[in-house]
């Protein structure tokens, strides 16, 4: 569960990239500074930021990269603050792109695998404007108030429609999964694939609507049913194509 944000510097800064990186645990400043490439596959940035006695330190290293399908230029890093490696992706919205703006959005890249359904609860309820929706979902170890986001990255039919964010300490938004738009080979009605990464690993749902609910604005969250039916990309973890 990481977000954040990165901006390039001007050519002059002592760090080519500074930014934030926020989780349900800790919002931190990180700085990008270029590093000497001892090989192809060697490292572009040491990733740093200040410690609690004021100490500056590596915490990780990024990579310079361009998305397969995409052509578009991202940065790859691999963060350690103390709970564990981690990855995320500094990517671009098309706008930003089309700018030749210097903002990157942060946004998570490998989860801790797939985990069963189990017995969860939920919610979704389409909000009145920003085609967005908010929700619950919960069990006896987890209990995540969230909204789905309109996904801006959107390029490809098998691209996620909505990004699935809650709130770090300080409020700023987190993206914790995806979810597509879907429609039931059997049945004809529509419903909503959602992937969610929890401490325990990815947990895929549907939000779906029974007779009552159908034509409103609630869908109840159920465990995923493996039918075929499951969006392309649905398993595919978190990250978005740059």
């Amino acid at each position: 569960m990481f977000a954040g944000t990165l901006t390039r510097n001007v050519e002059t800064a002592a760090a080519q990239y500074t930014g934030m990186i926020h989780s349900t645990r800790f919002d931190i400043a990180i700085q990008l500074e270029a590093r000497a490439k001892m090989s192809e596959r060697s490292p572009d940035f040491d990733v740093t930021a200040v410690n609690k006695s004021g100490r500056k330190v590596r915490i990780g290293t990024a990579w310079n990269e361009t998305g397969n399908t995409s052509g578009n230029p991202y940065i790859s890093m691999q963060i350690d603050v103390g709970l564990g490696p981690f990855r995320v992706n500094a990517v671009q919205t098309k706008e930003a792109r089309a700018a030749q703006s210097g903002e990157f959005e942060i946004i998570p890249l490998v989860s801790n695998g797939l985990m069963k359904s189990g017995s969860i609860s939920g919610e979704l309820t389409a909000m009145d404007a920003d085609n967005a929706f908010t929700g619950y979902i919960a069990n006896m170890m987890f209990d995540l108030e969230f909204m789905l986001i309109e996904n801006s990255y959107k390029s490809e039919e098998t691209h996620p429609d909505y990004r699935i964010e809650v709130s770090s300490p300080r409020g700023t938004p987190i993206r914790v999964g995806s979810a597509w738009m879907a429609k039931s080979s059997r049945t004809g009605n529509d419903y909503l694939s959602l992937l969610i990464n929890t401490p325990d690993g990815d947990l895929r749902v549907n939000a779906v609507q029974n007779e009552e609910q159908r034509g409103g604005q609630t869908f109840s969250i159920i465990p995923f049913i493996d039918s075929g039916e499951q969006p392309q990309d649905a398993g595919a973890g978190l990250s978005l194509v740059a």
